[in-house]
């Protein structure tokens, strides 16, 4: 059986798995916090026929070798943690990252996550939540008679707010402040859908930190921060991965053809 068909069965099987990739970028265009991913590519073993520095006769050696690729296999897909445009929404619980880190989360299962997403809430506790319900940590708690519109988060994260009890003039509550983390590998973190991500051997451990600290980013309220995809740079990595799938199925054509031309010889 001609290699070439294994071989260009393996490239379309690969592009697949890029316009794939491509479609859940353009598909979160518009997901709060997102980050688009990449796929990236390696090619397969190769048949050896003949090695390089192979005696060609007593006194000389072949230079260069003989060797069949045969094909191409999904290497990783990595997420690219570029920074995402602001958006200003005037909503006081919302936060955008300027720079490094990220949120910390607790999980129903009492495990914790981390998310870019910074569209936080209150809930009928008091405490500051993620849009699933997840307590941000440390956890942050308000008065319940807090005024929504009084909450102050500075660069620092700190958080401050009024209640209704108080005068115009009172001095402010401190309700906690805002941590951020970072890993050492960003992109060694696991996805788990809900602009969530864990923690894994590949990313490392948490590191702590505080807004605007040395290595850390700072934070804006009443913003939100945007999707980094870009949709005129996923369009074209869709076309070419599109041609490039073409021509792999091209390749299967031809070798099909040339077998046809083979078989057709005894005839």
């Amino acid at each position: 059986m001609m290699r070439s068909l294994w071989t260009a069965a393996s490239g379309m099987t690969a592009q697949q798995f890029n316009i794939d990739t491509v479609a859940n970028n353009l598909s979160n265009v518009n997901t709060v916090g997102f980050k688009k991913a990449r796929a990236d590519f390696e090619d397969l073993i190769y048949q050896t026929l003949r090695l390089p520095g192979t005696s060609s006769s007593i006194n000389t050696e072949y230079p260069t070798g003989v060797q069949a690729g045969l094909g191409v296999k999904t290497a990783s897909t990595q997420k690219m943690y570029t920074q995402g445009t602001p958006q200003k929404t005037e909503n006081k619980l919302d936060l955008t990252i300027m720079g490094e880190g990220f949120f910390k989360v607790r999980l129903s299962d009492g495990t914790f996550a981390f998310t870019r997403n910074g569209s936080f809430k209150i809930d009928a506790n008091g405490d500051l939540v993620t849009s699933e319900g997840y307590f941000l940590e440390p956890p942050i708690r308000f008065d319940l008679d807090v005024l929504q519109n009084s909450i102050s988060i500075s660069e620092t994260g700190q958080v401050s707010y009024k209640t209704g009890v108080m005068p115009p003039d009172g001095q402010p509550k401190v309700a906690g402040s805002i941590k951020l983390y970072r890993f050492v590998n960003p992109t060694g973190l696991k996805n788990i859908g809900k602009n969530l991500v864990k923690e894994t051997t590949a990313s490392g451990q948490e590191f702590e930190g505080s807004a605007s600290s040395k290595g850390f980013g700072k934070l804006l309220q009443g913003f939100v921060e945007m999707s980094n995809v870009q949709i005129v740079e996923e369009m074209v990595n869709m076309i070419v991965a599109q041609r490039a799938y073409e021509f792999n199925s091209k390749a299967i054509q031809t070798s099909d053809s040339m077998l046809s031309t083979a078989v057709g010889l005894k005839r």
